[in-house]
């Protein structure tokens, strides 16, 4: 029997019936009912019920929120990919991930919620002046363009990998969906969409994994076919920064990677300080911690679950899926395809993943931009004109973020590629606030030189290293992959073994080592600075970490911001 060519097997795999078409238009509408009902039947009278649900959020719906917005499609579709193509060393940054859990309860939580903030940015200004909070904005702000896209991208190359539709056709579509209900429920509506869309991604990836698993004969042959490829590792302990996931990597650098991304995040924090109480912010941090552990748990069994289906036939190699990330979209289409309606409940899933994580971003950016970029600078607005400011925010950064797919596209995969761009910026941005907490000696001229300069190298290094992989001249080493058994004709891909060109130590850094590096380089640089002379900076002991706090004298002037703050509680 001769067989069909590569890619003709590819297109007999796509065939997304009506009813899956269904499927996820009825999520789409869901979640455009949500907004409706927030936006026009239960309205949100105040900005603080706009941008905080009137600090009166339940928790755990908040939890359920947490862990959507910040997973997205990048996780759903990224680790698993990590997983298949670098093995299991990627998942140890669950060690990072509960570290920085005991940190952000212990340091971050109990400040920024005692001063009952909007803009968690707003802490930079009490601390150190208005120049370091303009920073921190700016900052959460290139974070946000650099992330949203890629967030975008990612559910369209599952779509187009089992629809064949143009990623550019279904990314605005979806996206307006988004920014309507984000614009006109505020975070209410972002937070009860969360909690379905979650509800849907988790059900997707089970649903994949179960019949998958059934597929290839169980358990015990998806671990046998991993540990043949020694996909199954502990991280390497040797202690090279440029070890992709080392030991140290996965625990020292992902610490600093988690506190960067959730700790000095407007987009998380603005959800921890919307609870009622500061015990219950605490236990979202553990519902977050949890509800990620389970995540990476079905996300890195669904990588090792394809290999195990595909050990014989790689679809990398043989060029079925054109795009590392859209394994699992292929793995779906192969083990859910004959079944109407699967197809497009895991579709559904990861745009879920991906709209809860656009429509907090674009929640969060609204915030700032009232609290740090408006408020500070002009006149007292009126509730009217808030309104008009934040929700033009959510409808402009949205549709910003669509137009920069287009550059994502051609960046490589989207698991590292988020982490490095994100790093850059809130790497320094970690080392501000870190300065801020624990070092009481450093003044606003001192944060705002460390913070350029660690944006400065940390931007830099990631920029180079991105460059550098793009012109493949910095490659990994990835796990043995097979074509011998494949049931379809490709064309042969030769010379596959690549070597690393003439690069630059530093810029051959793991990408988990960034955000320390721009922390790093921000503390010590303003540190030194803080030498130039001996002042004594005085400010309320508020401000700073709790295990300080019986350090630092009662005597200290309280910033007048500081105090017309309280007063407004």
């Amino acid at each position: 029997m001769e067989k069909l060519q590569v890619s003709n097997f590819k297109a007999s795999l796509q065939h997304f019936s009506w009813i899956d078409y269904w499927v996820f238009v009825l999520l789409l509408s869901v979640c455009g009912g949500i907004g409706i009902y927030f936006g026009f039947i239960q309205k949100q009278s105040t900005p603080q019920e706009y941008l905080m649900g009137g600090r009166k959020m339940k928790l755990l719906p908040v939890c359920f929120s947490l862990v959507a917005s910040f997973i997205s499609g990048i996780s759903l579709l990224g680790i698993p990919t990590e997983l298949y193509v670098f093995g299991t060393s990627y998942f140890f940054t669950i060690i990072g991930t509960l570290m920085m859990s005991i940190i952000i309860s212990n340091t971050f939580l109990p400040v920024l919620f005692d001063l009952k903030l909007t803009s968690a940015y707003e802490y930079l200004q009490l601390r150190f002046d208005k120049r370091i909070r303009v920073l921190g904005s700016i900052l959460f702000t290139t974070y946000l363009l650099a992330w949203l896209p890629i967030v975008i991208y990612v559910p369209a190359l599952a779509f187009n990998q089992v629809t064949g539709v143009n990623i550019h056709i279904v990314s605005p579509v979806v996206c307006l969906v988004c920014i309507f209900y984000t614009s006109v429920g505020g975070l209410k509506a972002v937070v009860w969409t969360d909690v379905i869309q979650t509800i849907v991604m988790i059900g997707a990836m089970i649903l994949v994994i179960v019949r998958g698993t059934m597929i290839v004969g169980g358990f015990g042959n998806v671990v046998q076919r991993n540990w043949n490829t020694k996909r199954i590792e502990f991280p390497p302990s040797n202690f090279d920064l440029t070890e992709r996931h080392s030991i140290y990597a996965v625990t020292i650098g992902a610490t600093f990677h988690w506190i960067g991304n959730i700790a000095v995040n407007q987009s998380m924090m603005q959800r921890f300080l919307a609870l009622s109480d500061l015990n219950s912010s605490k236990k979202a941090v553990w519902g977050f911690f949890f509800g990620v552990l389970l995540i990476m748990l079905l996300c890195g069994y669904s990588g090792m679950l394809a290999y195990a289906r595909y050990y014989d036939c790689d679809p990398l190699d043989s060029k079925l899926a054109l795009a590392k990330d859209q394994l699992l979209p292929l793995l779906v289409m192969d083990v859910l395809g004959d079944l109407e309606g699967m197809p497009g409940v895991f579709v559904a899933g990861v745009f879920s993943a991906a709209l809860s994580s656009l429509s907090t971003g674009l929640n969060s950016m609204a915030a700032v931009v009232l609290e740090d970029f408006c408020k500070p600078f002009f006149k007292e607005l009126t509730q009217r004109q808030t309104q008009i400011l934040v929700q033009s925010v959510v409808v402009i950064f949205g549709c910003v973020c669509v137009g920069l797919v287009f550059v994502v596209e051609m960046l490589g995969p989207v698991l590292q590629l988020a982490m490095t761009l994100c790093s850059a910026s809130m790497g320094p941005l970690t080392g501000i606030f870190l300065m801020g907490l624990f070092l009481p000696f450093i003044d606003g001229t001192s944060a705002l030189f460390g913070g350029l300069v660690g944006i400065a190298s940390a931007g830099w290094i990631a920029a180079q290293s991105q460059l550098a992989q793009a012109h493949s001249l910095l490659v990994f080493k990835e796990k043995q992959r097979f074509t011998y058994n494949c049931t379809y004709e490709f064309e042969p891909a030769w010379n596959l073994t690549k070597t690393n060109g003439d690069v630059p130590y530093i810029y051959s850094l793991s990408h988990l080592w960034l955000t320390a590096l721009g922390c790093t380089v921000t503390i010590i640089v303003g540190s030194l600075l803080s030498l130039r002379e001996r002042t004594v900076y005085e400010k309320d002991e508020k401000l700073f970490s709790p295990v300080l706090r019986k350090w630092i004298t009662n005597k200290r002037c309280v910033p007048d911001l500081y105090m017309t703050n309280i007063n407004k509680v």
